[in-house]
């Protein structure tokens, strides 16, 4: 079968023929008819997150048809759409217990530690196949696997509640479906900051107030708009040192900022006067749940969360297509969501 691979760290991924996997007892084998192209895929490429063997299939971000069945599977039949939780965990340690499974001390992530949907063909454990409803097409689906995924949970972490100012720092995947569920958590006003005109454009579009960040500090922005109160929640997905700090900076008393995009630089945080005495909280966020994954597409079905808007691009699956789409999320320029689409 093809496969687009990373054949070696900081190279261009490419297109190889690999053997159709074989699914083992409890796993399914997925056809793949749509994979995400997330951030992280571009951080595996060029080393700034490690992989665990080369070469290696990335995606993470997949749905299809169920293909095959192996030994000892039941709940799931071959012709079902699945979309794939992309974290294989034991369900037996401490954290899947305590129900915290993105801690599971055996877990491996699709894409990262086993191959991934850059293929045509995927095998998973059958009990991490979400059923994709009926309405929701296998594009939408497959992001809705990561970043529909981890914004539902940095809101959840972050504790949103009916009538709190949200804004949120970075419109592209992640946002955008942030946004879209403040709103439909009875947010009273959600604010969307970025750089690019046509992102805080689509932002809006989704009924959020549009800060652009180059015509000043986000913060000082935030708290102008909100006479000076601040937001009770910030979500931060670019993953830069700015705007964390802009971040943190722009909380009211007893505001949260949930923190989820991904950055090895420090950021500096005045502890006196924009944590300690706002009784503000600094929150990491990891991943996601499977129990949310479900959640979200009972939302998708409502008509609650509009995917398919957020999708400005499908490739096939060609290496070079994919390798120039990894490059412009590398350099923060990517469109909100693209997807590579296996007919």
């Amino acid at each position: 079968m093809r496969a687009v691979q990373i054949v070696e760290i900081g190279g261009p991924l490419q297109l190889r023929e690999v053997t159709l996997p074989e699914p083992g007892p409890g796993e399914i084998r997925v056809k793949v008819q749509a994979a995400g192209i997330c951030h992280s895929d571009a951080h595996y490429r060029d080393g700034a997150a490690s992989v665990a063997f080369l070469p290696i299939t990335p995606g993470h971000e997949v749905a299809g048809v169920v293909d095959k069945l192996g030994a000892a599977v039941v709940g799931v039949a071959v012709g079902d759409r699945v979309a794939l939780h992309y974290l294989f965990t034991c369900g037996q340690c401490d954290y899947c217990v305590r129900g915290l499974e993105q801690f599971c001390t055996a877990g491996r992530m699709l894409g990262k530690h086993v191959n991934g949907g850059y293929a045509e063909y995927v095998v998973a454990p059958a009990r991490n196949a979400v059923p994709i409803a009926a309405t929701v097409s296998a594009a939408e689906a497959a992001i809705m696997m990561c970043s529909s995924a981890t914004a539902f949970h940095a809101l959840r972490k972050a504790r949103m509640a009916a009538g709190d100012r949200v804004a949120v720092f970075g419109v592209g995947g992640l946002g955008m479906s942030a946004l879209q569920l403040a709103r439909a958590g009875g947010a009273a006003e959600v604010f969307a900051v970025d750089v690019d005109a046509d992102k805080l454009k689509a932002a809006a579009a989704y009924g959020a107030q549009p800060i652009d960040a180059t015509d000043g500090a986000a913060d000082v922005q935030l708290r102008a708009r909100t006479h000076g109160r601040g937001v009770d929640v910030a979500l931060e997905f670019a993953g830069l040192p700015v705007t964390q700090q802009q971040a943190v900076a722009a909380l009211a008393v007893h505001g949260r900022v949930a923190l989820a995009g991904i950055s090895r630089a420090p950021f500096a945080v005045d502890s006196y006067a924009t944590v300690i005495n706002r009784e503000a909280e600094i929150i990491g966020v990891s991943d996601h749940l499977h129990g949310e994954l479900t959640t979200l597409m009972e939302f998708a079905r409502h008509g609650l969360l509009d995917l398919a808007s957020v999708i400005a691009e499908r490739l096939p699956l060609d290496a070079a297509q994919i390798n120039r789409r990894l490059d412009a999320l590398a350099g923060f320029h990517g469109r909100t969501r693209s997807v590579i689409v296996l007919e």
